[in-house]
């Protein structure tokens, strides 16, 4: 612990930060410096916006917050179109843009689920509601709000039992592998991710494509948490049932914006490598895999993961270079990432001393990512 302190050694795997972390009795995200508020080029700051909508006590009872009087009417066909533009920005690494539009959309949400209606409108507007908070959710454990991620992921759980469609609920249990995971709950997302697996099967088994996206999905999510808990055999059977869908639909498809095919079960199959600790199989492959076709938000996260092999191996003047590349992508992605933050922090520490200074390159982005203090 006094060498990690000291950034005289780094902590390669992410299972051992959990272990500490539980030692210490404080959150992963505590322990890695996640920054509290998510700002976008602006200054803007919404993630309280969010916390306010999540936590509106009028959650909390219907009987009391009702007011003896019928909730108004939304039509759930523009508010599902909303929440689809907002998985595009989310998508195509806008975290700003979705972060600003979700307190008017979980509010909405609330709206649609308090109001009357027969049975097909309620399942409806449930189906929409768990869209939302699986948007929330995934966003919010991206920025470092993993309590926050968790509060959406059991709403969008809850929504998608009401809206009785598979489809919906397979999707929502992504966003609870997301939560699980960022609190290092890696038995637990594990568990969740091959429950909703098992229940998409007849649907998968018909050749939906949507299902088939959504079954490769959760196994490749699943994957991530048996090898952040360095179980290769479970992390290698899951990418390989991940495969066998991806052959099965047979393209790079976009089905409830899963980005999922062939490509996507490449870069996890990279990123379960980094967390076993193949660093040099991460490195030789990372070049190699084409990501053109991937949503902007892949093709970052992937960038990040490439530079963090760079930096295990010494190659610190390339791992600067690729998180440049992944900042030009998107901003906000590279610089509310704990795992990017801990690169470039690592990479700082390391870097040579000329006339007195560091590299202002490598200054600037440190302090983009709020890795170091501001001079």
């Amino acid at each position: 612990m006094s060498k990690i302190e000291r950034g005289e050694r780094d902590i390669r795997r992410l299972d051992v930060l959990v272990e500490v972390a539980k030692a210490l009795r404080v959150t992963l995200g505590d322990l890695l410096g996640e920054p509290v508020l998510l700002e976008d080029d602006q200054k803007n700051d919404d993630v309280p916006a969010v916390r306010d909508a999540l936590m509106a006590p009028q959650r909390l009872s219907k009987t009391l917050f009702g007011g003896g009087f019928e909730p108004e009417y939304v039509d759930p066909k523009p508010v599902a179109q909303w929440t689809e533009d907002a998985w595009s920005d989310y998508q195509g690494g806008r975290i700003g843009k979705v972060v600003a539009a979700l307190p008017r959309l979980i509010k909405t949400a609330q709206q649609m689920e308090s109001a009357g209606g027969d049975g097909s409108y309620k399942r409806q507007c449930a189906a929409v509601s768990a869209r939302i908070h699986h948007l929330a959710a995934t966003t919010l454990s991206k920025v470092g709000e993993s309590d926050l991620a968790w509060i959406a992921a059991e709403r969008a759980m809850q929504a998608a039992d009401t809206a009785d469609d598979p489809l919906v609920l397979a999707s929502a249990a992504r966003s609870g592998t997301h939560a699980l995971l960022a609190v290092g709950r890696f038995d637990d997302a594990l568990q969740l991710g091959d429950a909703a697996a098992k229940w998409l099967t007849p649907r998968m088994n018909a050749g939906d494509a949507a299902a088939l996206s959504l079954y490769g999905m959760l196994h490749l999510r699943s994957a991530t948490a048996a090898a952040r808990h360095q179980d290769r055999s479970i992390a290698n059977e899951l990418l390989d049932k991940a495969e066998t869908a991806a052959e099965a639909l047979g393209e790079d498809a976009n089905h409830w914006q899963t980005g999922f095919g062939p490509t996507n079960v490449a870069l996890h199959r990279i990123s379960a490598g980094l967390d076993l600790g193949d660093v040099p199989f991460v490195v030789e492959r990372s070049e190699e895999i084409d990501t053109a076709a991937m949503p902007v938000e892949r093709q970052v996260m992937h960038l990040i993961d490439y530079a963090r092999a760079l930096s295990l191996v010494a190659k610190d003047q390339d791992a600067v270079q690729v998180l440049l590349t992944a900042e030009e992508k998107s901003p906000q992605l590279v610089r509310h990432c704990a795992i990017a933050r801990e690169v470039v922090r690592s990479l700082y520490r390391r870097a040579p001393v000329t006339a007195g200074k560091k590299s202002s390159l490598l200054l600037a982005l440190a302090e983009r990512c709020r890795a170091v203090s501001e001079s």
